[in-house]
């Protein structure tokens, strides 16, 4: 079978390379792709917002399967332009993306659903943002309620910080501060059955102990061995299921990559935030524990026959992805400093790096984008899976990397 992966991003690489590896896939094709996705797939440069553009690429391609990778355009609803021409999408219509396009709508789904969720305001002017931080109090928990790549939400107990970031937003979602560790469980869904992936933890913040702004993600681990054992069962019933059928209720079939973003806190799993995709770092350390094929499980979601699939197997042990960013992440990001080391980290057992933010100048290999690369290994234990990744960080260099040294310690 014939897959066209939609993105370029590390998220993207670890899908493609994923499908490259599975015996019933023929052709990967990629647009516009990166690099590192070229090893894996013929790239071709189509804007991925561009509905029309993709539809029309992949009907020249003549693919089975297209596998819309960001959330940009599933809200822009590429995949509706897709299902047009009568192709199969991984990725949800653009009404179901709004699950992450809107907090607010969001939180409506949640409501109706009878979802564990967070209380929040959703608010427009200055007022009600001072009405909402005076509700809540601190720590403030302000949300930009459309899309911003990860960083459009401020956790502060700076009063002033909040209400900045409010001003700086059309709407926002302000809600009430949950504690407890964050927990990322992903589901593939055809939008009536619903499966349920290894739980993840990534690593928001661009340091060391959770210092500094917030990322796009800067690592991330599975499984967890400190979670709840009933954990999975209990999200998939309380949360998974029930907002999957809600949006099936209003019309809006939610079929795809559903992530719940959680928090265990001290009164039960609350949902932090819905996401309408494969989330990114936490996808590379889980697409490297799947053991059974990729493509079935995406293609019986994108054509309503997920139940007719066997639910995904895992490989035993753990993984870990770290990554690394160009000098100036996340406030800017500096590009054409070269890479080298990939080739040494990559030889290492039981690692691979995943490549996002990179370009080719000449024959180098160079930096173009905030998140550079993520290095992922497995290994028999979380602990040891994380030595494997940061010998294989150790080998990678280009001038002002950064990377986080505490991600999965500890565990």
């Amino acid at each position: 079978m014939k897959t066209l992966v939609i993105g370029t991003g590390g998220r993207e690489h670890a899908l493609a390379r994923s499908l490259s590896l599975d015996p019933d896939v023929t052709q990967v094709h990629a647009a516009p792709g990166n690099p590192g996705i070229a090893e894996v797939a013929t790239l071709h440069d189509v804007d991925p917002l561009d509905g029309e553009a993709v539809a029309a690429l992949a009907d020249v391609l003549g693919v089975d399967l297209v596998v819309v990778g960001p959330e940009a355009p599933l809200v822009a609803g590429v995949a509706d332009a897709v299902v047009a021409r009568g192709i199969p999408v991984f990725g949800p219509s653009g009404a179901a993306a709004r699950l992450e396009g809107s907090k607010a709508f969001a939180k409506d789904v949640m409501a109706a659903a009878g979802v564990p969720t967070a209380a929040a305001r959703v608010c427009t002017t200055a007022a009600e943002v001072a009405a909402a931080l005076d509700e809540f109090g601190a720590p403030y928990v302000v949300k930009d309620d459309g899309l911003a790549a990860g960083k459009g939400v401020v956790v502060t107990s700076d009063r002033d910080e909040a209400v900045e970031h409010a001003a700086a937003c059309d709407r926002v979602v302000i809600e009430e501060y949950l504690d407890g560790p964050e927990v990322s469980l992903f589901a593939i869904t055809d939008g009536h059955t619903v499966y349920p992936l290894l739980p993840a933890q990534d690593f928001k913040r661009i340091g060391d102990g959770d210092a500094g702004p917030n990322t796009g993600g800067m690592g991330a681990y599975t499984p967890l061995p400190w979670a709840p054992e009933e954990l999975v069962a209990e999200v998939l019933r309380d949360v998974l299921q029930p907002t999957v059928d809600e949006m099936a209720r209003r019309g809006a079939p939610f079929a795809g990559l559903l992530y719940a973003g959680l928090a265990l806190t001290a009164r039960g799993t609350r949902v932090v935030e819905f996401n309408a995709r494969f989330g990114d770092p936490e996808t590379q350390p889980l697409l490297a524990l799947l053991d059974s094929p990729l493509l079935p499980l995406l293609l019986g979601a994108a054509t309503g026959t997920l139940a007719d699939v066997p639910p995904p197997v895992w490989r035993a042990g753990a993984a870990v992805g770290v990554v690394m960013a160009s000098a100036g992440y996340p406030e800017s990001a500096s590009r054409g400093d070269v890479i080298v080391g990939i080739d040494v980290a990559e030889s290492l057992d039981r690692v691979h790096v995943i490549q996002a933010g990179t370009a080719l100048a000449g024959p180098a290999l160079v930096t173009a984008g905030g998140r550079v690369l993520a290095v992922v290994a497995t290994g028999a234990s979380v602990a040891e899976a994380r030595a494997a990744a940061y010998e294989g960080v150790a080998a990678v260099r280009f001038d002002g990397a950064q990377h986080r040294t505490d991600i999965a310690a500890g565990v």
